[in-house]
């Protein structure tokens, strides 16, 4: 015979002291029950912290991808009210290196505003100037190679003492780049507009009196520090201009920053060739509208290649030849090529035959950068992915 007491059973034939014992052992049983429930709840509460973390995080990406698209198109309409945007938007520092880098970088900013914040007479703005200056690398070129640099990476404004400034921090860049080339800035200077002023002459249609490489040496004569510079200097840089003019920006549609405006990155890039012999090469690279494109020169119009993110994923490899890489590939898919597109040497559009891209940036900062900037084009909306997730996870317990 047994007797039950709240649903439990317990044999009549237990000693009383047995009896205690029993009662002792289901107490502690009922005890640690609780236990394991308390940490399955907190599991339970930490999963939730975590997941909401992670999704905290995305979107605090996303407002910052958000309002850095606004600061670049406040920026482009009014140059000092985009920068103390981003500044209150602590995505600037306050500092001339910092708007000065973020100048020179120039992704998704129009260079005719870029040129009329250099040009400033501020003593801040003059600051950041030199800082933009310092970020340009003139050693060893001569002085049009230098100008070409210079000039494309902005457009001059139309006001003669804005130029007259910019000149004069770019001659003072150039001659601590160089020094002994010239006699002093002064010369540099002179020499520059003489430079930009027969570029003007030589390639504008409206200018019909041509101007002779003699002429260009006899209008320079004892401008270094009243020295005349060697004639073979003046030939070569006259030549230089005579069988390439200038790029300069022009911000009428045909600059990359209207073809792709507002680009979410863009930058210059390694990437790995495609073909039985793999070789580096360096192109710029443009991400917008959940796609890659990549050109040879910055001044191309049209891309050597596009490459649609979607359905690709992304992650970091190490290379024995290049640092700071990252490859776009299928997942499950380890063998099928990717759908893309490039343009041939002979002007002919082909299929690409890559199964991944490896791509290698400059620096670690900017490998990441690209990498999180990629992982947002190709999935635009965390909700959809931490949907999915849970769809899985669901799926997964119905199996148990």
């Amino acid at each position: 015979m047994v007797s039950k007491s709240e649903d439990r059973v317990v044999p009549d034939d237990l000693s009383p002291e047995e009896r205690h014992e029993l009662e002792s052992i289901r107490r502690r049983k009922q005890e640690l029950l609780q236990d394991i429930q308390r940490l399955k709840d907190e599991i339970a509460e930490v999963t939730t912290e975590i997941e909401s973390l992670g999704l905290t995080e995305e979107r605090k990406s996303m407002q910052r991808n958000k309002q850095m698209i606004m600061g670049r198109k406040k920026f482009n309409m009014d140059p000092k009210k985009g920068i103390r945007f981003l500044i209150d938007s602590s995505l600037l520092k306050n500092t001339s290196n910092d708007i000065g880098q973020f100048l020179y970088k120039g992704e998704g900013l129009n260079k005719t505003a870029i040129g009329d914040y250099l040009g400033e007479r501020d003593d801040f703005n003059i600051q950041v100037l030199h800082a933009f200056l310092e970020l340009h690398e003139f050693t060893d070129l001569n002085l049009v190679q230098a100008l070409r640099q210079f000039l494309w990476s902005f457009r001059l404004p139309g006001e003669a003492q804005k130029i007259d400034r910019m000149m004069e921090a770019f001659a003072r860049r150039y001659c601590r780049c160089n020094p002994g080339v010239f006699q002093s800035t002064d010369t540099c200077y002179v020499l520059s507009f003489a430079v930009i002023m027969l570029n003007t002459s030589l390639h504008n249609p409206n200018v019909k009196d041509k101007p002779s490489v003699q002429r260009f040496t006899a209008m320079n004569r004892g401008i270094n520090d009243g020295g005349d510079l060697p004639e073979e200097l003046l030939r070569n840089l006259y030549d230089s201009i005579k069988n390439e003019p200038f790029k300069i920006p022009e911000d009428d549609g045909n600059d990359l920053t209207h073809t792709f405006f507002n680009p979410d990155r863009e930058g210059w890039l390694l990437k790995l060739g495609g073909g039985r012999v793999k070789t580096w090469k360096r192109r710029w690279f443009i991400l917008t509208d959940n796609c890659l494109y990549y050109f040879e020169y910055t001044t191309d119009k049209e891309p050597r290649g596009i490459i649609p993110l979607e359905n690709l994923n992304i992650r970091e490899v190490d290379d024995s030849k290049k640092p700071n890489c990252f490859e776009l590939f299928i997942s499950d898919h380890k063998d099928q090529v990717i759908k893309a597109c490039k343009t041939e040497a002979d002007g002919r559009v082909v299929e690409g035959n890559h199964t991944f891209y490896r791509i290698s940036a400059p620096t670690a900062e900017e490998k990441d950068e690209w990498m999180n900037s990629i992982k947002a084009a190709i999935s635009k909306d965390p909700f959809y992915e931490m949907l999915a997730t849970r769809k899985k996870k669901v799926s997964s317990l119905k199996g148990l």
